[in-house]
């Protein structure tokens, strides 16, 4: 049996045990990792077959802590990120065109100013958006909400076809008994 680190520090270490604990060599794998050689080997002829090592996972998913972002939202976030970093960089080489008096200094102070009235539009555009998609999706609950008006539609239409349905039901329950013509 291999055993990792943990494993070996906790192991006692048996009267008979003469040199380390097996698999801890220099050309032995480390942390339940076969070495690159031992996997190519087929089954030996006449030897018990070793248990095949337990590999174990790089990484385990978590649930989520936080819901994610609507698709719109998401897309004005991610269009702000790429915006502000953008504007970041023709900051910074403004500073340096100007620290070593290159030319190239007043168009990138000019396309950092310009680029600093975008990157303010992208992070407002991620503000609107995202009250926006709240209000449309009744994730706000205030009296001015219209997703407010808008469930309360829907539950009334609901109600109303849940109502249809009975009356058809019932008459088709009385076989048509009821009706005031035949024609």
């Amino acid at each position: 049996m291999v055993m990792g680190t943990a494993e070996r520090r906790r192991a006692p270490r048996d009267a008979g045990t003469a040199g380390p604990a097996a698999g801890s060599g220099p050309g032995a794998p480390d942390r339940d990792i076969p070495a690159p050689g031992r996997a190519a080997e087929g089954p030996q002829h006449g030897r018990r077959r070793e248990p095949q090592p337990v590999y174990r996972q790089l990484w385990t998913d978590e649930p989520a802590r936080s819901r994610r972002l609507p698709d719109p939202v998401r897309t004005a976030a991610v269009r702000a990120v790429l915006v502000v970093a953008v504007t970041l960089i023709l900051a910074m080489v403004a500073f340096l065109c100007t620290m070593a008096g290159s030319w190239l200094a007043f168009p990138m102070v000019i396309g950092s100013v310009a680029g600093t009235v975008v990157a303010t539009w992208g992070v407002l555009d991620v503000w609107v958006t995202r009250q926006v998609w709240n209000q449309r999706h009744g994730v706000v609950s205030t009296p001015s909400s219209t997703a407010r008006a808008m469930r309360r539609e829907r539950r009334r239409a609901r109600r109303q076809a849940r109502i249809a349905e009975r009356s058809r039901e019932r008459i088709r329950r009385r076989g048509g008994a009821g009706q005031l013509s035949h024609s």
